[in-house]
């Protein structure tokens, strides 16, 4: 059988950190969205909402080629991306195309406590700031902001609900991570979780 495993969750679960160490484990090529919608920022930018999200679509097909690129060779590899309900049509096509079977590694918790991180990545500086504004990249001169457009904790929970970031799995087994306290979250107990499915 052919796997891949998606690693998914609500913003600011820790998503890249664990794919880091997943891939790094298996070695194994990590495709992450946020990187393709970084070097579209940089290359194109954007001006509103509307064009951002052209741009998250877009990087989002990219990952998807790429990742049709692994399938072909039967490779298996790792998807870290903010899987949401409207994700799943082209995922599954890719996954029915080339009968592969995706693990869902799905990061949860107290939304609270994770909306909180969220938040402070974004004021941290270390985020692109493609990610944080959402009226132009990149900003003009003298005009950096903090970020006026950042959902609220409300907005933050409805989105949890209503697309599906606690819920989302794909065609395979789902292997489900409380990272609300990331001083206890051990990466082993998901690296052995895949083994078992993997047979590796």
């Amino acid at each position: 059988m052919k796997y891949c495993i998606l690693i998914t969750g609500m913003p600011g679960a820790g998503k890249s950190a664990v794919a880091l160490k997943i891939s790094r484990y298996f070695h194994i090529r990590c495709y992450a969205k946020d990187e393709y919608k970084e070097l579209l920022f940089d290359t194109y930018g954007f001006k509103n909402r509307a064009e951002k999200v052209k741009l998250g679509t877009m990087a989002m097909e990219m990952m998807y080629a790429d990742a049709e690129v692994s399938m072909q060779e039967g490779n298996l590899f790792l998807l870290d991306n903010n899987f949401e309900n409207s994700s799943k049509e082209g995922l599954y096509n890719l996954l029915n195309k080339y009968e592969y079977t995706a693990i869902t590694v799905r990061l949860t918790g107290d939304p609270n406590v994770i909306y909180k991180r969220y938040v402070e990545r974004d004021l941290s500086g270390t985020r692109h700031r493609g990610h944080v504004v959402n009226d132009c990249y990149p900003e003009k001169h003298g005009t950096m902001r903090e970020n006026p457009t950042r959902k609220t904790l409300g907005q933050y929970m409805e989105d949890i609900e209503t697309r599906g970031y606690n819920s989302f799995e794909a065609n395979g087994p789902v292997i489900e991570a409380d990272v609300t306290d990331l001083s206890k979250f051990d990466y082993k107990v998901i690296i052995t979780e895949i083994q078992k499915i993997i047979g590796n």
